[in-house]
């Protein structure tokens, strides 16, 4: 039995903790929070060790492994301590807010010979992993361009303030929507090498970006563009949307089907020419326990597994995160640059024209 503990008991935490509880193959000895309410319910209502500071539970609890749910700044301390004291890690996107970070923490489990496991849980979608199949069999042809997007309804007015709307702790819609975005694209398509006329875009927030639009450019020639706001409220809950156009055809996956359109089938599987439609309810494997989604537990259940057997790779391991915030300190830089040349400060006039 693997006993593991949680770090952070906020909405993911909870989630985790709910997941983690029913698994056949984990034993949840102790759980932290920063929160005396949470703590001290925990402590009435379940059997379980419960901890203020995450040292002292990886100090006294023995664990195989450990799940950190913390704000995003908090999250290479805990993660370089767990695995200094040799112990599995799975930790919530985005990675790290620092790159170089992010990078040490990816040589150390590497050296260590540690699970290492990032939260995108994307990656576990049955309509993307299908959409990914079908890209690796080139079943549209040679892919030449496509759009990745997503939106929600986060900061929807002024002046709010949580840990997310924070540049040194979550940094906003950058980090936290659009990670999510550019971790599926690098899963479906592999990273960009250069972005261009990145915006990130303040709605509501002072202090982040609500918004985030660019192009993607890659040295195959491959373009996308990216869009993602977190401050729309047309949209009921996070919803996001990768459609790829290729030579043959083109995809349009998210989260409930994946569906292809192919000029002319060639033969290829049971395809017919047009539009042919796959349901995530049709694709996804049953979980033994439901909560938001399947892949919520698919993903637990994948770590869970790469620990029993002692299997370090991992199609969302540190290293496959740390291309999203490779990604990410692109964008930064280059919305910084564009601010420089086409700020507020730089008009644009249309020229005259003399007859």
């Amino acid at each position: 039995m693997i006993r593991a503990g949680i770090i952070g008991l906020g909405k993911m935490g909870v989630s985790h903790y709910a997941i983690i509880n029913t698994h056949p193959d984990i034993h949840l000895v102790g759980v932290c929070d920063s929160t005396a309410f949470i703590v001290s319910t925990l402590e009435k209502m379940a059997d379980i060790r419960t901890f203020k500071d995450y040292r002292k539970m990886i100090d006294q609890c023995s664990l195989d492994c450990v799940i950190i749910s913390t704000p995003t700044s908090t999250h290479a301390e805990m993660v370089r301590y767990a695995m200094e004291n040799r112990i599995n890690v799975f930790v919530e996107k985005p990675f790290c807010l620092d790159y170089e970070q992010g990078r040490q923490l990816t040589e150390l489990a590497e050296q260590q010979n540690l699970v290492n496991q990032v939260g995108y849980q994307y990656r576990f979608v049955a309509s993307f992993a299908r959409t990914r199949q079908l890209l690796e069999k080139r079943a549209i042809g040679k892919v030449y361009h496509f759009t990745a997007e997503a939106y929600g309804q986060v900061v929807v007015r002024p002046k709010v303030k949580t840990w997310r709307t924070k540049p040194t702790a979550g940094g906003g819609c950058l980090y936290d929507y659009a990670s999510h975005v550019i971790d599926l694209v690098n899963y479906l398509l592999g990273p960009a090498q250069r972005v261009s006329g990145t915006v990130l875009k303040n709605v509501f927030s002072e202090d982040v970006c609500d918004a985030v639009y660019s192009t993607l450019l890659y040295d195959n020639g491959i373009t996308g563009q990216l869009a993602v706001n977190w401050s729309d409220k047309t949209y009921r809950k996070m919803s996001t949307q990768m459609e790829i156009y290729g030579d043959r055809g083109k995809i349009i996956a998210d989260r409930q089907q994946c569906r292809v359109f192919l000029w002319d089938s060639g033969g290829f599987e049971d395809m017919q020419e047009g539009w042919n439609i796959f349901y995530t309810t049709d694709l996804t494997k049953p979980a033994w326990f439901y909560l938001r989604g399947e892949e919520y537990s698919h993903q637990i259940d994948y770590f869970v597994d790469h620990i029993k057997n002692n299997q370090l790779e991992n199609i969302n391991s540190f290293a496959s995160a740390l291309l999203t915030d490779v990604i990410i300190d692109l964008l930064k830089t280059d919305a910084a640059q564009w601010s420089r040349n086409y700020g507020q400060d730089t008009v644009w006039r249309q020229p005259v024209f003399r007859h």
